[in-house]
């Protein structure tokens, strides 16, 4: 037997978890169904949506799994897979050997629907599927959602525009109405609702955190309840604060003489202002660091580093362009001075 990367088959890593196979094989499944294919491409389909479901259930089972990592195609003895492309959670006994023709019969758009959703279907005499019961929860939904320093700190009320899957509420999630394929979702069963949720970010959460919706996923059917929504929190960089990890950093600006001779100036965090004091002597490049005055972390907050750079007014008046003109005189002879002493 030839071996098959099956996660390149899934288009994922081999450090995919279970529930980003599942992703993985949702999306191929749907786009691969031989009932969404016709002519030359409907062949194409099958054979695609066959090896999607090998894939699938190998991978979606962690002792096949680990077994595969293993041994690669003889993860099992002899050269017939078994598994039911049908019925990917393994319910029903089905064999199948590479290269066997395949039955279309066997792979009903109910049966890929059922194992979507997660619901019984049944085919009628005239092959429409009806389901068996019309009660089932609503798919969990993942977003990412990028918020400011300051939201991530103080919190944020955020309005969201998700586009959800939800079950077609034309033909029920059945795919064909009485015209024939269902206008409404193209025979996939499936439609994409988008809708407008107002989201609020509570205060102190870190990058990378993930918040837990309950009920803003997809709609659930019948009495199904809603699936959740889980967001998870990135941090947007901006040009006042440069974010590494729970970190920041950001530019401080001194004049010479607050370099020279030392200063306390009041200095801007996402906490709010801190009187800080410049020591003498302080150098272009310096860094100064602030504890506990960065983002969020998963135990305390990060820190905030203050990077110098010292700049000259814009506007000198006379006088302190004489003070200048004194100070570069005094200089010079220092300079002067000390040449004289070395040499």
């Amino acid at each position: 037997m030839n071996y098959i990367d099956y996660y390149e088959t899934l288009g994922i890593s081999k450090t995919a978890s279970e529930k980003e196979i599942k992703q993985a094989y949702r999306k191929l499944a749907r786009q691969h169904h031989p009932d969404l294919h016709q002519g030359d491409a409907k062949a194409k389909a099958e054979e695609k949506f066959k090896l999607i479901n090998e894939a699938y259930e190998v991978l979606g089972d962690p002792e096949k799994r680990s077994k595969y990592d293993q041994l690669g195609m003889n993860w099992q003895a002899g050269d017939n897979i078994h598994f039911d492309p049908t019925n990917p959670a393994g319910n029903q006994p089905y064999t199948y050997q590479r290269g066997a023709d395949f039955d279309n019969s066997n792979f009903g758009f109910s049966d890929f629907f059922s194992s979507i959703f997660g619901q019984d279907f049944t085919r009628s005499e005239h092959g429409s599927s009806q389901a068996r019961s019309a009660n089932y929860k609503g798919e969990d939904v993942d977003a990412n959602i990028s918020l400011t320093v300051n939201e991530l700190i103080h919190g944020v009320e955020k309005e969201l525009y998700l586009s959800l899957p939800n079950v077609c509420t034309t033909c029920h999630g059945q795919r064909f109405s009485q015209q024939g394929i269902c206008p409404s979702c193209g025979g996939t069963g499936v439609i994409e609702d988008t809708r407008t949720v107002k989201v609020k970010i509570p205060a102190g959460l870190y990058p990378g955190a993930t918040l837990r919706l309950k009920g803003l996923g997809g709609k659930g059917y019948g009495t199904g309840s809603a699936g959740d929504l889980h967001l998870h929190l990135q941090v947007t960089e901006n040009a006042s604060w440069q974010v590494t990890g729970s970190d920041l950093e950001t530019e401080l600006i001194l004049y010479p003489e607050q370099a020279v001779l030392g200063d306390s100036i009041k200095v801007s965090t996402p906490h709010g202002p801190v009187q800080l004091k410049i020591q003498p002597n302080t150098h272009t490049g310096q860094r100064l660091r602030l504890k506990n005055k960065g983002l969020p972390k998963k135990q305390g907050l990060g820190d905030l580093y203050l990077k110098i750079r010292i700049d000259i007014p814009q506007n000198l008046s006379a006088a302190a362009k004489e003070l200048y003109q004194q100070l570069h005189k005094l200089n010079t002879t220092d300079q002067e001075a000390l040449e004289t002493k070395i040499a």
